[in-house]
């Protein structure tokens, strides 16, 4: 059995919280190849005042956890690429300073700054009223904001463990709760794991559904990235079974649909949905890679727990924020109703939970990515890509 030590940094339920922490190599004498450290902290000054902040080394790999946010990825670093990119903000953004309902409700994207963000858990997508009639047969007006609550939620309990064996795993835990009266009482348990000297940090998502009766979920995860990574003649590759673009602004794009330009003022976000080629266990992938295809970032995902997945792209200017969004989720980014209707809204009975583990794998050379290129080629081998140049019914409501 291996051993592990634990420590408690938040646990609201016994009022207890740590305001900071720290342990790695120098203090813990594990033989560890690689230098690491685990420290937490609280963030003072300007729109952050009061986020918790818990910082991760492996030695090469490093992330920045954000408990007072969802318990997203602030940022990262493997060795001198940097993992995240620059929002026009001076973030993080602490969850009191965000008016969800503004501007019609999209106010979520004043806080939205990581490398990491969950949408969801009761809904995400666009905002505007969702009116349907509940398994009780009672009829239902909700107004949704953009991509839902559970980013703007503090972590009620945070701990954190060390492997004392090896190979020495250095996790955080945090548990978020999304819920109140006549809402869903959904509990996320996020476990973030790598060992020293890794390029790869595994997440470990457990939802469930607290309250009495059965409950709608969806969650979508919004992996954001700038330079170095992005930049001119970049390219996000996938296994694709099929792809269609969400409206009519990114069918304008689907000649490039691989390939990114550098920073253009005033650029309009364009969404692309897809429907990925997987082994026989479920598992697939997704890469953006530089275009010296010697930078990458992997996303490593099964499509049984995460079906769709999702190209953002956004490279306006560098000061207005120049950045991609690789999102493999429950569901594709549209309004839930429509989601609803295409049955991708996952139904969590009493008492129940949904789960995922996936993974984020950085590489700095020409190795790494020409071995994951022909990963996806192998998958891609099973089938010719299905590419639908206008928005298609099944990927999109501005096709009905």
């Amino acid at each position: 059995m291996k051993r592990y030590r634990t420590w408690t940094l938040t646990d609201v339920v016994n009022d207890f919280w740590i305001e900071n922490f720290s342990t790695g190599s120098d203090r813990l004498a594990l033989g560890t190849p690689h230098h690491w450290s685990l420290r937490k902290r609280t963030l003072r000054g300007g729109l952050r005042d009061g986020i918790d902040l818990i910082e991760v080394d492996n030695g090469v790999l490093s992330y920045s956890i954000l408990p007072t946010r969802g318990m997203s990825l602030l940022r990262g670093q493997f060795k001198d690429i940097h993992l995240g990119w620059k929002a026009p903000m001076h973030g993080p953004v602490h969850p009191r300073n965000v008016n969800t309902s503004d501007r019609g409700g999209i106010g979520w994207l004043t806080g939205f700054d990581e490398w990491l963000t969950r949408c969801g858990l009761a809904s995400n997508g666009p905002p505007g009223e969702d009116v349907y009639t509940d398994r009780q047969g009672r009829s239902r007006r909700d107004l949704l904001s953009l991509h839902g609550r559970i980013a703007n939620q503090p972590a009620y309990y945070v701990e954190v463990r060390v492997g004392l064996d090896p190979p020495y795993e250095i996790s955080v835990t945090g548990q978020v709760e999304e819920g109140g009266l006549f809402y869903p009482h959904l509990v996320l348990t996020t476990t973030y794991t790598t060992v020293p000297g890794s390029n790869r940090v595994v997440i470990h998502d457990h939802v469930e559904n607290r309250g009495a009766e059965p409950t709608e979920m969806q969650i979508l995860y919004h992996c954001n990235l700038g330079q170095p990574l992005l930049g001119a003649g970049s390219r996000v590759v996938t296994p694709i079974r099929e792809v269609s673009p969400i409206n009519a602004r990114a069918a304008e794009g689907i000649d490039t649909l691989e390939t990114y330009a550098g920073p253009q003022p005033g650029f309009v976000e364009q969404v692309y949905c897809y429907d990925l080629l997987d082994d026989a266990t479920g598992r697939t992938l997704a890469m953006l890679y530089n275009h010296s295809s010697d930078r990458g970032i992997v996303l490593r995902f099964n499509r049984q727990e995460l079906p769709c997945f999702t190209v953002w792209k956004n490279t306006g200017a560098v000061e207005d924020g120049f950045v991609t969004g690789i999102e493999p989720a429950t569901n594709f980014p549209n309004f839930k109703s429509f989601e609803r209707q295409q049955g991708r809204v996952v139904t969590l009975p009493a008492a129940s939970h949904w789960e995922a583990t996936w993974s984020i794998e950085v590489h700095d050379n020409a190795a790494g990515v020409t071995d994951t290129l022909a990963e996806i080629v192998s998958l891609q081998s099973q089938a010719k890509a299905i590419v639908h140049r206008n928005p298609h019914a099944k990927y999109s409501a501005t096709a009905q």
